[in-house]
This record gives C-alpha cells, sequence and structure tokens, in this order.
C-alpha cells in the first residue's frame, strides 16, 4: 500500500507551504483569488492564523493516516 504514504508526504508538504507562506505573510499566497474569502473575512492577519492551522490540521491528519496504515 504504498499510495498511503505518497498521500501522506503530499499533505504534509501542503501543509509545511501553506505554513510557511502565512508565516512570512507572502503577497501572492495572500492575494490569491482562492484566499479572498479568508482575507475578507478574517482580515489578513486573521487568514495568515487560519492557514497556519490549516497547515497544522492538514500535517496532523497525514500522520494520523500513516499511523493508522502501520498499526494495522
Amino acid at each position: 500500500m504504498m499510495w498511503v504514504i505518497i498521500i501522506a508526504v503530499i499533505l504534509v508538504i501542503g501543509g509545511i507551504f501553506s505554513i510557511f507562506c502565512a508565516y512570512k505573510d507572502y503577497d501572492w499566497f495572500m492575494e490569491n483569488h482562492k484566499a479572498w474569502l479568508n482575507v475578507k473575512i478574517f482580515g489578513r492577519k486573521g487568514a495568515r492564523i487560519f492557514y497556519i492551522g490549516l497547515g497544522i490540521f492538514v500535517i496532523i491528519c497525514a500522520l494520523v493516516m500513516l499511523f493508522a496504515f502501520y498499526r494495522s
């Protein structure tokens, strides 16, 4: 079941990317057309916190998926 490992690695990379870009406050990340609603609702700082939390959540999901796979 190599696909579980591949999906988990992709999720971890995506989570790290989200955390890094939100932490560095990149304009191209925060002004993206897919992020405008979060910026409008939460403000720029709130959207940064949201994307850091989202990145942490995605990484935790990947780790839980790996743990569940190797436990069974």
